[in-house]
C-alpha cells in the first residue's frame, strides 16, 4: 500500500476508544447495580446487538437522521437489519416470542451496547452502553413505583447521598391530556404531537427560548442546520412552556403570586371530592363543574395522607383544563406517590416532578429520569452539573406490536457511561484493585522455557492451606533488549521485574527489582552489567523463593 493511499488512524465520528481503568471501573460499577437488581429478584438476559429492522420499530426522538436514527442494512436474503437502539424494543420481541416460556409478571434485567445514528457532539456518542430492569406483564402502579425505588437503591448503592440524586416521576398521559387541552389530538395529529414532544424533551439542553422556537416556527442551530417546528400559536406554546416549567409555577401558587388560578378548591387527595362543600368559593356552577371534573383524578374518592407529591399533583387541575386523559395520569401518579411514602421513601430521593418528558415515541403511562444534582468542575474549570443519566417509563404497547395483544410493561435504563463519568467526577467511582503484572524479563532467548515456568508459579500460586493466590505475571514476548524491556515494564506500570541471566542461573538465584522505589532508574540503562552494577531498589533471593519474596514485596506496597 503506498503512502498516499494509506488509510488514517481514527476513531469514527461519534465512536471512541476506552482504556483499561474505565473498563475496569465500569465493570466494578456494574456488579453494584446488577447487585441491587438481583436483589429484588430480577433474573438476567440477553438479545442480540442486530435485530430485524421492523421489530425494532421507529420510535427514537430524532428521526429526522437516516435511517430514522439505527445503523441499518441489507442482509443477502434482501431482509433489513439493523443495530439496536436500546435495550426495550428487542426485550419486546423477546417476550413476544417466548410468551408461553416465561412468567408472568416477567422480571429481567440486562447490560450492554447500543447504537444511534445521531448527530454526535460533546459528550454524545453513537454507541454506549445501558443497563435496563423491566417488569413486563403487570398493570399495576406498583411496578412502576418498584422501578423508581430499585433505581433510588441503586443510586445510593453507588455511593450517592440523598440530595446528590433524584427519581423525577411524571405520566406520559399529563402530556397528553395538556396537548389535548390544547387542541393537539386525534390519529390526524399524531405526527404533530411527536414533533411536540421530541421539542419538549430537549428543554433541558436547549433551554426555554430554543424549545419556544421548535414548538413554533422551527430552529437553526450553530451549524446553520434548520429543524422544523410545530408551528403551534402562542397560547397552545405557553401552556406547554407551562407544564416545562410547573416546579416554577406550583411555587408561584403556593406564594399567592400565581395569576392564573382563578379559583382555589380543596385538595382532591386529601379531602376527596364527594367531601367537598361548595360555597362562598365563587360562582356555584363553576364549583360543580370542577368537582365533576375532578372526580377522575380520585374516581374512589379515596383518602389518601398528605405528601407532598399529591400536593403538587392537586394543583395540576387549577392550572390546566381537564379531561379524562390528564386525571387518568394524575390518578397513577397519585397511586405511585402513595406507595412511595408507605415504603418509607421521600421527596429527597422520588419526586413528582409534571415537567418530566422522555423523548422516546413507545411510551404510554408513568415516566421517570434519574437526575444527578450535585455539581463539579471539568477538566478546565467550568461548573458542570451532570443532570439525567438514566431513565424509563411504562410501554404497554409495544409487545402488542407482534402478538395484536396489549401487554403491560414498564422499565428504567441507566446510561452506564454517563454515570461512571459523573461517579469518577465526584470520586465516587471505584477504582481499580487489579495490579498490573510482573514482568518476567527474557536475558537468555534460548531459556524461554525457564522463564516461561518462572510465570507460571507466580500464576499459580496459593496460600499456606493451599488456597490459590494467583499472581498476575508475564513474561516478556518481545525482540529487543534490556533497555527495552525495563522500558516496557515501566510503561506497562509493573510493580516489578524478575531477572534471571547465566550468573544468577548458575548461582540458583533471581533478581527482584522494585519499579515503584525506582522507576526512573530504567532511563539510561544500556545493558545488564550497567543494571546490576547499579544494585538499586533489587535484591537477591533463591529461586525456590521466588513466589513468596514476590508476594513479601507486593504486600510491602
Amino acid at each position: 500500500m503506498t503512502k498516499d493511499h494509506r488509510p488514517k488512524a481514527r476513531a469514527a465520528k461519534g465512536f471512541r476508544d476506552i482504556g483499561p481503568d474505565e473498563i475496569r471501573g465500569i465493570r466494578a460499577m456494574l456488579a453494584k447495580i446488577q447487585g441491587v437488581y438481583e436483589s429484588y429478584g430480577f433474573e438476567p438476559v440477553e438479545q442480540p446487538f442486530v435485530e430485524y429492522t421492523d421489530a425494532l420499530g421507529k420510535f427514537l426522538p430524532d428521526q429526522d437522521r437516516p435511517n430514522a436514527g439505527v445503523f441499518s442494512f441489507q442482509d443477502d436474503d434482501e431482509q433489513w437489519l439493523s443495530l439496536r437502539y436500546d435495550l426495550t424494543a428487542p426485550l419486546a420481541r423477546y417476550v413476544a416470542e417466548n410468551s408461553q416460556k416465561i412468567p408472568t409478571p416477567y422480571r429481567s434485567y440486562r447490560q450492554g451496547w447500543v447504537f444511534r445514528n445521531e448527530k454526535p457532539g460533546p459528550g454524545r456518542f453513537r454507541q454506549f452502553m445501558q443497563f435496563d430492569a423491566d417488569t413486563v406483564g403487570s398493570a399495576s402502579p406498583a411496578a412502576d413505583a418498584e422501578v423508581c425505588m430499585m433505581a433510588a437503591d441503586t443510586m445510593e448503592a453507588l455511593g450517592l447521598e440523598r440530595g446528590q440524586y433524584r427519581i423525577n416521576v411524571n405520566n406520559r398521559k399529563i402530556i397528553d391530556g395538556v396537548m389535548i387541552s390544547i387542541g393537539v389530538s386525534g390519529p390526524e395529529q399524531t405526527a404533530r404531537r411527536l414533533t411536540i414532544m421530541r421539542a419538549m424533551d430537549k428543554y433541558d439542553r436547549l433551554g426555554e427560548e430554543g424549545t419556544r422556537l421548535l414548538l413554533g416556527p422551527g430552529r437553526k442551530d450553530e451549524s446553520g442546520d434548520f429543524t422544523a417546528g410545530a408551528e403551534l400559536d402562542s397560547s397552545q406554546i405557553e401552556k406547554l412552556i407551562m407544564l416545562l416549567r410547573f416546579g416554577d409555577v406550583y411555587s408561584s401558587i403556593q406564594s399567592g403570586a400565581y395569576e392564573g388560578r382563578q379559583y382555589k378548591f380543596p385538595n382532591p387527595f386529601t379531602n376527596p371530592p364527594n367531601e367537598w362543600e361548595v360555597y362562598e368559593q365563587g360562582t356555584v356552577s363553576y364549583l360543580v363543574a370542577m368537582k365533576v371534573a375532578v372526580q377522575g383524578v380520585n374516581p374512589t374518592n379515596k383518602k389518601y395522607e398528605w405528601s407532598f407529591g399529591l400536593d403538587v399533583l392537586g394543583e395540576i387541575p387549577a392550572v390546566f383544563e381537564m379531561n379524562a386523559t390528564l386525571a387518568a395520569g394524575i390518578h397513577e401518579l397519585a397511586e405511585m406517590d402513595e406507595l412511595f411514602s408507605k415504603a418509607g421513601y421521600t421527596p429527597e430521593q422520588i419526586v413528582i416532578n409534571p415537567s418530566i418528558i422522555r423523548g422516546l415515541e413507545y411510551y404510554t403511562g408513568p415516566v421517570f429520569e434519574c437526575e444527578l444534582l450535585m455539581e463539579t468542575k471539568d477538566e478546565e474549570g467550568r461548573t458542570v452539573r451532570f443532570g439525567s443519566v438514566g431513565g424509563g417509563g411504562r410501554y404497554d404497547d409495544l409487545v402488542a406490536r407482534f402478538t395484536g395483544q396489549q401487554v403491560p410493561a414498564t422499565g428504567f435504563s441507566i446510561g452506564v457511561s454517563r454515570l461512571y463519568s459523573a461517579l469518577n467526577m465526584i470520586g465516587k467511582a471505584e477504582e481499580s484493585a487489579m495490579l498490573a503484572p510482573v514482568v518476567v524479563l527474557v536475558m537468555d532467548k534460548d531459556r524461554q522455557g525457564d522463564y516461561w515456568r518462572m510465570v507460571q508459579s507466580l500464576r499459580n500460586a496459593t496460600d499456606e492451606d493451599g488456597n490459590p493466590t494467583p499472581i498476575r505475571a508475564e513474561m516478556y514476548v518481545g525482540t529487543a533488549g534490556m533497555k527495552a524491556q525495563m522500558k516496557y515494564a515501566d510503561k506497562r506500570g509493573a510493580p516489578l521485574v524478575i531477572i534471571q541471566g547465566g550468573n544468577e542461573k548458575a548461582k540458583g538465584e533471581v533478581q527482584i527489582k522494585d519499579l515503584r522505589l525506582g522507576s526512573e532508574l530504567s532511563q539510561g540503562i544500556a545493558s545488564r552489567e550497567e543494571y546490576a552494577s547499579q544494585r538499586l531498589a533489587q535484591f537477591s533471593v533463591p529461586e525456590a523463593d521466588m513466589v513468596a519474596a514476590v508476594k513479601k514485596a507486593l504486600a510491602q506496597s
